[in-house]
């Protein structure tokens, strides 16, 4: 079988991490070969990212693009992940974006339905019939009920938990620790806080935080 020739997208500490589950995939069975990080913008590297593992920025990729297969997505909010995903597509058609998973991760891939340059953390359990749109991530310890739909770029990160039948629409962020109930949608480009408690659906566009979560709403100081 061949090695898919893979760069990663982002430089930072998500871009770390998905450099670690590539490893742990080829671990299991030799599937990926890591070249390194590519970004947007190199003069924007701050002191959280990874200069030594950086190759450069879209325009290396333009340089080297018969020497990558595949793009993987090391980005943490929804809104990078869907333009940078965007931006890589459009200017590489032919680039591939597998999925990564996890070999710690649990889920049932004879109902799931997974898309393009989707990502399951260390430790997610997923169940049944589970629908993941394109460039989506669940993070770490995660867990999924079944019949859950998680939209276009949407992220879930460490340790949220969405019960049965929970839709996320399009660009949703889920904090850490959250919890979203049964049967509850959540609108496009929301924001689910850290540790809130979903018990109501929530409004496209809107951040909802605590227990139970209920609309946040900023305080204008004089």
């Amino acid at each position: 079988m061949s090695i898919a020739r893979v760069v990663i997208l982002g430089a930072a500490g998500q871009a770390r991490e998905v450099a670690w589950y590539i490893d742990e995939i080829n671990r299991v069975r030799p599937t990926f070969e890591v070249l390194g990080f590519v970004v947007s913008d190199v003069a924007r590297l701050g002191a959280h990212d990874s200069h030594e593992r950086v190759l450069g920025g879209y325009e290396w990729l333009e340089a080297h693009h018969s020497d990558v297969d595949a793009a993987v997505l090391g980005i943490g909010t929804p809104a990078m992940r869907a333009k940078v995903a965007a931006e890589v597509s459009a200017a590489f058609p032919l680039l591939e974006w597998p999925v990564i998973i996890h070999p710690s991760a649990c889920i049932d891939l004879s109902s799931a339905k997974l898309g393009r340059g989707v990502m399951l953390g260390a430790g997610v359990v997923a169940t049944v019939n589970i629908a993941i749109a394109d460039f989506a991530m669940v993070n770490f310890g995660a867990t999924i009920g079944h019949e859950t739909r998680i939209g276009r770029a949407c992220v879930v990160n460490p340790g949220a938990n969405l019960s049965g039948g929970v839709t996320l629409e399009d660009g949703v962020l889920v904090g850490a620790g959250a919890v979203i109930l049964q049967y509850r949608t959540i609108g496009a480009n929301a924001v689910v806080g850290a540790g809130a408690v979903v018990t109501k659906d929530v409004l496209a566009g809107s951040t909802v935080v605590g227990i139970p979560a209920r609309a946040h709403h900023r305080v204008e100081r004089p």
